[in-house]
């Protein structure tokens, strides 16, 4: 009877894919009719467009008849783009159309219907439904609803079916490999399957074994913010990824992908993930790193990297310091001076022309400061550019008298004439009309550095104005609270001085700096951008998140993250929630902990759980494989032998391999070492680079939120890893791991590694 149901799917499979081809063809019909046309138009775009800059009225002619020919360019573009987008779609459904089947009877209907779920929505001629895309609403039964009866969303409301049958499939290049029924609402068998595939260069969509909580993630619209805390190898990153295809499908038309920015932990992750929302026929959103959007804001200086923040030396008071920095208490203080600063204490600086002063500070303080107390900082400083705009005009018209003036416009030639003129009408009254109009170009022209640094707020001295807000921050905060001392404070005060003034700013400044700039100049945020996605939110302070919902106040906040992970913020990433219920009220909120970890076995999820101490809840999947090993060894060259033969084993199994130091110069060193020995090896040596195919050596906070088959965790020692604040380092390496888990180290073990039974590694010490 299986084989027999089988065939009667296989034959479904054959017939939908016939149908896909169809509709292929007459969508490369389309696209090659599109670019014909586009080409038709360019080719004869001056030909079509009449040219007559004769007069005002014909100069308006030739632009709207150039304005018609672009907009049937951009007709064309978009009509061959947009079926371009679809036919992609298209050829993936060719090779797997969908993967599975629900069959339900709704309340008062006679018989069963039966639909299709795959990647994309797909229809007949008869606009009869082959397939339904994943993220339709009758859809969401498949993920939520064992067999029996099920309630799903409908625009209209909550709808009740009962669920008959659920079935699911593994099609591999339009065949049937794999189908079986199941009550669940994702089968054990099919997870099994999915987990079991090889690591890749490149994160795969998870929609075909969306789990019920990952569901509820995905298809939530009524939070204002979804904190979503998931344990490693959890689904979490993979769900939010999903979640970004639902919402473009689900507000399709109100809602772009430009309107949603990502904010990821390196450009080596925002790499891996590039291909899962083009898998699903969408757009990719914005995605860049907080580094990369703080140093976007101030370009004139060079905000720390990550490389730089990792592997720099802290004390534990400079640790007390950023700890501060990046407090909610720190935040509320630039607030409150910010706010002081309509009565006293804003920093000006000249504004000069050629090194000379044009307006002076004393003179731009006087202006700020003579309006109305009541005014807010944003309209005093428009209020204050309005009045040195008038400045700079009564200058440009007392300089137009000048020599230097009359003598540049008469010796100018033809050509010059032509430039100073631009597109103006030469149709002047008289002589000296006709000198003024040239005058007034060529002074303003003269004077445009001004006006620009009027217009850009260059007159605000905010270097100044940060170090003055630290200097006074004692006023607002009690430092003893933070067991700081003023002197503490103080030379802290004067380093970040003496970096600003080597044009340099470290990552816990930074959000300060901006937010202060911020409210000095009245800025809003941004206000085009919907839903905000932040991922590996342990690694963010309160301050940041503050900053970042000021930034973007219509957005909609999805944060998610694993408190075990903690690398940059291990003092405050577990009061994290308790800081977040501050910034958002409870109705808006909704909270999803995802504890199933998928990625790892459970050999090794066993494992790295057992590293924690007092950490958030971790459950293994019933996945069998190997025991992590952990070889001790009294020399180096003994160890580069182990990570010989590891890789070679690993290579024979056809896993890839991470191998992943603490730092960068031991990735550096350890490249050296195997490249020396013959092994082809890729060295991640900044966030910049693409994951390669192959073995790769990677420093740890590379390393976040990416998975391979097989890691080696390179010199996993007393003196690297020693002390406990870096324990959830040694988490965050070790959880990478799908398959295979080695742990090498020379000497001495790490006394993070003390806690975990014996039983739940296979150790080897060599002499």
């Amino acid at each position: 009877m299986a084989d027999v149901e089988k065939q009667q799917e296989q034959a479904r499979v054959d017939d939908v894919i016939t149908k896909i081809k169809s509709t292929e063809t007459s969508l490369e019909a389309k696209i090659a009719e599109a670019k014909t046309d586009e080409k038709r138009i360019n080719d004869n775009f001056y030909n079509d467009v009449r040219l007559n800059v004769g007069s005002y009225e014909s100069m308006m002619d030739t632009a709207l008849s150039i304005r018609q020919q672009q907009q049937m360019l951009n007709e064309r573009n978009n009509s061959w783009r947009h079926s371009a987008q679809q036919l992609d779609v298209l050829q993936r459904l060719e090779k797997t159309p969908y993967f599975a089947r629900i069959d339900f009877k709704e309340d008062k209907a006679k018989a069963a219907e039966t639909i299709y779920i795959g990647l994309s929505s797909f229809t007949d001629g008869n606009d009869h439904f082959l397939i339904y895309d994943w993220r339709a609403p009758i859809s969401s039964i498949y993920y939520d609803g064992n067999l029996g009866r099920v309630t799903y969303q409908t625009p209209d409301g909550e709808q009740a079916v009962d669920i008959e049958l659920k079935r699911q499939f593994l099609i591999a290049d339009g065949k049937i490999e794999t189908m079986f029924d199941t009550q669940e609402t994702i089968g054990d068998q099919m997870l099994m399957e999915v987990l079991g595939e090889r690591a890749d260069t490149k994160m795969k969509s998870i929609v075909t074994t969306i789990q019920r909580e990952q569901n509820k993630i995905i298809r939530d619209t009524t939070a204002r913010l979804l904190f979503v805390q998931g344990a490693a190898g959890s689904g979490k990153t993979s769900a939010i990824m999903q979640r970004v295809a639902y919402l473009l499908y689900r507000y399709r038309g109100n809602l772009s992908s430009s309107q949603v920015i990502m904010f990821s932990p390196n450009q080596l992750f925002n790499d891996y993930v590039s291909n899962v929302l083009p898998e699903l026929g969408e757009q990719n959103m914005v995605q860049l790193t907080y580094y990369q959007y703080a140093a976007r804001r101030i370009p004139s200086l060079k905000v720390e990297d990550l490389f730089t923040q990792f592997e720099k030396n802290e004390t534990a008071i400079d640790k007390r310091i950023n700890q501060l920095k990046g407090s909610l208490a720190f935040f509320k203080a630039t607030q409150a001076y910010a706010k002081g600063l309509g009565k006293t204490g804003m920093r000006f600086r000249d504004i000069k022309l050629r090194n000379e002063v044009f307006i002076d500070h004393e003179r731009i303080a006087k202006t700020y400061y003579k309006y109305n107390a009541n005014y807010r900082l944003g309209n005093r400083l428009n209020a204050t550019k309005e009045e040195l705009l008038k400045y700079f005009g009564h200058r440009v018209d007392s300089e137009m008298k000048a020599k230097w003036v009359s003598e540049f416009i008469q010796n100018l030639d033809d050509e010059g004439m032509r430039k100073w003129y631009g597109n103006h009408p030469r149709n002047f009254e008289n002589g000296d009309k006709e000198f003024r109009f040239l005058a007034r170009r060529v002074v303003t022209s003269a004077f445009d550095s001004v006006r620009r640094g009027v217009v850009r707020n260059h007159f605000l001295n905010i270097k100044a104005q940060y170090i003055d807000f630290l200097r006074q921050v004692p006023q607002y905060i009690n430092l003893q609270q933070f067991n700081l001392t003023e002197e503490d404070w103080q030379l802290s005060v004067n380093q970040v001085l003496a970096q600003l003034r080597q044009k340099q700013i470290t990552s816990a400044d930074v959000t300060p700096y901006l937010y202060l700039y911020d409210l000095m100049t009245g800025k809003h945020g941004d206000r085009d951008i919907r839903y905000m996605f932040i991922d590996e939110i342990q690694d963010y302070t309160p301050y940041q998140l503050s900053f970042l919902k000021f930034s973007f106040p219509n957005a909609r906040f999805t944060l998610l993250g694993d408190l075990n992970q903690a690398i940059f913020t291990q003092e405050s990433s577990h009061s994290l929630l308790k800081e977040l219920a501050t910034m958002f009220t409870p109705e808006e909120t909704h909270v999803v902990q995802l504890t199933q970890s998928y990625r790892s076995t459970q050999q090794i999820t066993d494992f790295t759980k057992a590293i924690l101490h007092n950490g958030e809840a971790v459950n293994a999947f019933d996945r069998q494989g190997e025991l992590p090993n952990v070889v001790l060894a009294q020399s180096e060259a003994k160890l580069l032998s182990v990570v010989q033969q590891q890789l070679a084993l690993n290579t024979q199994a056809k896993r890839v391999t991470a191998i992943i130091t603490k730092t960068l110069p031991e990735s550096q060193a350890l490249y050296e070492q195997l490249h020396a020995q013959g092994e082809k090896v890729t060295l991640i040596r900044s966030e910049n680079q693409r994951l390669a195919a192959g073995t790769i050596i990677v420093p740890s906070y590379l390393a976040k939120g990416l998975e391979f088959d097989a890691i080696i965790a390179w010199q996993v020692t007393a003196a690297n890893y020693g002390a406990d604040d870096e324990r959830q380092l040694l988490y965050t390496i070790a959880s990478r791991a799908m398959h295979r888990l080695t742990i090498l180290a020379q000497g001495e073990l790490s006394p993070l590694l003390a806690d975990v039974p014996t039983t739940a590694y296979a150790l080897k010490q060599l002499d």
